[in-house]
């Protein structure tokens, strides 16, 4: 998943080296580097797309051979770096910063500090080193690569503490732990058309994403609602990881398929992981809750279920790499996807307790002690989605002005689901000033549907019954340094988690609507 830091094209770029490119770095030029300076998924995407952005510089300017230190706020450290680098060996950190404040709208809570004020500021913060090692230029073997990371993540979410929104509204937002994130190993076949990773990882770098999307911050926009809060603890998606194997296969420019399987249950723990188990008791789950065991991320449960996902992608009107000498235009490019996954655990029912009875008339029974409270469970779950990335307008081949859509759509079964149904969408211009080549902004926006087994179980239980959220989100990614990015941001969300009850308040009245101002920092040391 990982580029070496520094170059990997030109003179040095070897048949190995090509086999090592990640999913970002061949979205990005597939649609002509039109894709944000940096993801904003995780800090995984922040430092992938930074030496994707990296290679590319490098490859036009004919430096290939060269490891590039520029963007890295410590340089080549004295001379370690390309000496690393030299033996296949490369360390960096990433480190990422936010602060963050709702206006109006949210809900009470003491736990931040604020005395149970509605409204209020908020930081968080994540710190990342990773190691990878390209095991042909250590010892030889053709097409090797393995990485470590670990991260550090500290702060309060504002998500949890004031919005009580269907998912963060930033991607970044997690519990404070130290903790293993990824360590797996990937070997490249048939000459980089075919390549195998195994070991533990976090799947929202490559699939269900979006690359335009990806500008934004609000976690949506990453991996979105549906996973997030239909699989237990999210899925193997950051800042969690699990053991798993993926296979991608890449016949042609055009076409890409992958799979994987990976342990659907990083937390480790059957309970306390869906809210619907909560329920009965007015418990109000933490939206960022991913440490209840395994907190250390070295807990490698295998014991729920397996999570199967697979996606092919087209890739329409591919982009040369040498847009300055090509002989016609390619046209503007766009990449499909169309992907689903199928979990093989068991989930919690929304609607029937464990006798088919109503799980929600039973929180109203007299004797709440006498019944049935138990949620039934139902093996398996899914989900299909599309994603559409197209750019529409560029003034010509070589301008890094460019202006692309994106469209995300997610559907799945609703009786063991919080979501049914969700889709995101939005407009990116980059290079939006003149010698900004790197700065994108971009207005998105997103609906979430809470399913027909949650909302069921609202009626029955005669409590404020939960629709649609929408959120709105007008960002700017600029582009301060080489080693620095900041990215102012507005948010608006309508019905937090679809008009859920603000029971810091009362329950017959909803969380309020919500206006949220955030500034995030990304550097590379």
């Amino acid at each position: 998943m990982l580029l070496l830091s520094g170059a990997l094209g030109g003179a040095c770029c070897t048949a190995a080296h090509a086999q090592v490119q990640t999913q970002i770095a061949q979205d990005r030029a597939r649609l002509g580097n039109s894709t944000p300076l940096i993801q904003q998924i995780d800090p995984a995407t922040v430092r992938d797309s930074e030496r994707a952005t990296a290679e590319a510089e490098e490859k036009a300017a004919g430096d290939g051979d060269r490891l590039d230190t520029s963007g890295n706020l410590l340089g080549n450290m004295w001379g370690a770096r390309p000496w690393l680098y030299r033996h296949g060996i490369s360390f960096d950190i990433q480190e990422v910063d936010e602060v963050w404040g709702n206006g109006t709208g949210g809900t009470p809570s003491s736990s931040d500090g604020s005395s149970g004020s509605g409204t209020g500021p908020a930081y968080d913060g994540v710190t990342m080193p990773t190691l990878t090692i390209d095991t042909e230029k250590l010892f030889g073997l053709e097409g090797g690569l393995f990485n470590v990371s670990a991260l550090q993540t500290r702060g309060r979410s504002i998500s949890q503490d004031h919005l009580a929104n269907f998912n963060p509204v930033s991607g970044f937002e997690a519990d404070r732990s130290t903790r293993l994130f990824e360590l797996w190993y990937q070997q490249s076949f048939l000459q980089g058309k075919l390549d195998v990773k195994i070991g533990q990882q976090d799947l929202d770098t490559e699939f269900l994403i979006s690359d335009y999307a990806s500008l934004y911050l609000n976690a949506n926009f990453g991996w979105p609602m549906a996973p997030s809060l239909n699989l237990y603890g999210g899925g193997p998606s950051w800042p969690l990881s699990s053991p798993a194997i993926r296979i991608r296969y890449r016949p042609s420019q055009k076409f890409t398929f992958m799979f994987a399987a990976a342990d659907d249950n990083p937390p480790g723990n059957r309970y306390n992981s869906l809210p619907i188990q909560q329920a009965t008791s007015g418990y109000n789950p933490d939206p960022t809750s991913q440490t209840y065991n395994g907190a250390n991320g070295t807990n490698f449960n295998m014991g729920t279920g397996a999570l199967l996902i697979t996606e092919l992608q087209y890739a329409l009107n591919p982009q040369p790499a040498d847009m300055a000498h090509a002989a016609r235009s390619p046209g503007l490019p766009g990449v499909y996807k169309l992907g689903g996954y199928y979990d093989t655990a068991k989930f919690a029912d929304y609607r029937y307790n464990r006798n088919g009875g109503s799980l929600g008339a039973a929180t109203l029974a007299a004797n709440p002690s006498q019944a049935d409270l138990t949620p039934r469970w139902d093996r398996g779950n899914w989900l299909v989605y599309g994603i559409i990335d197209q750019m529409i307008w560029r003034p010509s081949l070589t301008s890094a002005r460019s202006v692309g859509v994106f469209v995300r759509a997610t559907g799945n079964g609703g009786d063991r689901n919080e979501i049914s149904f969700a889709i995101d969408a939005g407009l990116n211009l980059k290079a939006p000033f003149r010698g900004r080549d790197n700065d994108t902004i971009g207005l998105g926006w997103g609906i979430g549907r809470a399913s027909s087994g949650l909302r069921q179980f609202d009626r029955d239980s005669q409590t404020l019954t939960q629709g649609n959220e929408n959120h709105l989100e007008l960002t700017y990614q600029a582009q301060v340094t080489p080693w620095m990015v900041m990215q102012p941001d507005f948010q608006y969300v309508w019905n937090p988690s679809g008009g859920v009850p603000d029971y810091g308040v009362g329950y017959n009245r909803r969380v309020g609507n919500e206006a949220i101002f955030g500034l995030h920092t990304s550097l590379t040391f």
